[in-house]
């Protein structure tokens, strides 16, 4: 998975414009682009390609890298770690905790939620699934609930123990460490699970399902899970200046053909983010999950999408983002209603996600681009995200059908 260089941290959230960004993505390891060999094809890049979603197509499965070499992952008898183990020790660096944190739009949302709506919380037992820094849990004990239980896999669950004790709710926020499918709770239910789960394009980590599990196990019959609804969404951008930057750069490096690359660098998703300005069809809803309810497999999915463009252009890109809602709380709030992770949105350290086409599509006002796009996790690595995109366009200047994979690792 790529992100633009140099882009602007999302801390104050001010510009929607694409300026570069330094900040380290989420999972901090995942900041190395990993090339499969040459003769590795695209059309095996998916876990997705079973007969019920897309044509049988000739090759083997190009399996993920391994993060180091067998002779430096036997250093500190680290030699039985998994690319899961990797995910946790990532949370671990303080780094990330303060982009997230710097986030207003992200920690706000839910300091007003559990804020302006606390008879929602008062008295009542809360689990806080991934806490982090224990922030959701330190606003939940001011908000009035009886316990908070904090769950976080990470070495950051000592210092969320110091936080917790600095500011004086050590009687009401109990910090445990480990895996959630792992653990034992001191209590048998819980009245309220929340959690900020969401990654890159939504589900990139699938945190989601240790929440449903964290459900299932844990929530009594009228429980509430909080967030309760997500939504993803497609669009289509012109985007010619970067796509040449970023896809083309690789034809003449240096007065060497490197194109060999190109099919490899088109298959990574790119997080960053877009100026509205560049969006040249209307933006459609995917898929909405419901957080209370789904089960994990529904977050596997194929979404029909038809994106007709408001102005003639060229299409470079299709671009995915999400919201979240809380439908619980008496004031309806969440980002789908003051705040969502669009390009027309105030920015966030979600940003969005940006899928480059192989074609650049001339389309004219009114003319719409059908298909679908396929999600589903990783079979090595669920908390990976394989992706398979149809698309058509039957125009006056541009008539193309094709299949693309991208992989977000």
């Amino acid at each position: 998975m790529g992100r633009r260089k140099n882009n602007k941290s999302s801390d104050n959230n001010e510009s929607s414009t694409k300026v570069s960004d330094s900040n380290p993505d989420r999972q901090q390891h995942n900041t190395i682009t990993r090339f499969a060999d040459a003769e590795e094809d695209d059309a095996t890049a998916s876990s997705i390609l079973d007969d019920s979603v897309a044509a049988p197509v000739d090759g083997t499965a190009i399996e993920d890298e391994a993060m180091c070499d067998a002779d430096v992952s036997m250093i500190d008898g680290e030699d039985d770690k998994t690319s899961a183990d990797y995910y946790f020790d990532s949370y671990s660096h303080f780094g990330i905790h303060e982009e997230m944190l710097k986030d207003v739009v992200r920690t706000k949302s839910y300091q007003n939620v559990i804020y302006q709506n606390k008879f929602l919380f008062k008295d009542k037992v809360v689990l806080d699934v991934g806490a982090g820094t224990g922030i959701l849990s330190l606003f939940c004990a001011k908000a009035g609930a009886a316990h908070v239980y904090a769950v976080e896999c990470s070495q950051m669950a000592n210092m969320a123990k110091q936080i917790v004790e600095a500011n004086g709710f050590s009687n009401v926020i109990t910090v445990l460490k480990g895996k959630i499918e792992e653990i034992e709770l001191p209590v048998t239910k819980v009245d309220i699970i929340i959690s900020e789960w969401m990654g890159y394009f939504l589900l990139f980590e699938n945190m989601l399902n240790t929440v449903l599990y964290a459900r299932d196990k844990w929530l009594v019959d009228d429980g509430i899970v909080l967030p309760d609804k997500a939504s993803l969404y497609l669009t289509a951008i012109e985007d010619a200046e970067y796509k040449d930057d970023k896809i083309e750069f690789w034809n003449n490096v240096y007065g060497f053909d490197m194109s060999c690359i190109k099919k490899q660098a088109m298959m990574e998703p790119l997080v960053d983010t877009v100026d509205q300005n560049q969006i040249v069809t209307n933006c459609q809803l995917l898929k909405t999950m419901d957080i209370s309810k789904m089960g994990p497999g529904d977050a596997s999915f194929t979404a029909p999408f038809k994106l007709v463009a408001q102005r003639n252009d060229y299409i470079h890109a299709l671009v995915a983002y999400f919201d979240v809602t809380f439908t619980k709380c008496h004031k309806l709030m969440g980002f789908s209603t003051v705040y969502n992770t669009g390009p027309k949105s105030r920015a966030t350290h979600w940003k969005q996600t940006v899928l480059y086409l192989e074609d650049v599509l001339t389309i004219c006002e009114g003319e719409a681009i059908s298909g679908s796009l396929t999600v589903a996790p990783n079979k090595k690595n669920p908390r990976d995200v394989d992706i398979m995109l149809k698309y058509s366009l039957q125009g006056r200047h541009s008539a193309i059908s094709r299949i693309q994979y991208y992989k977000m690792r």
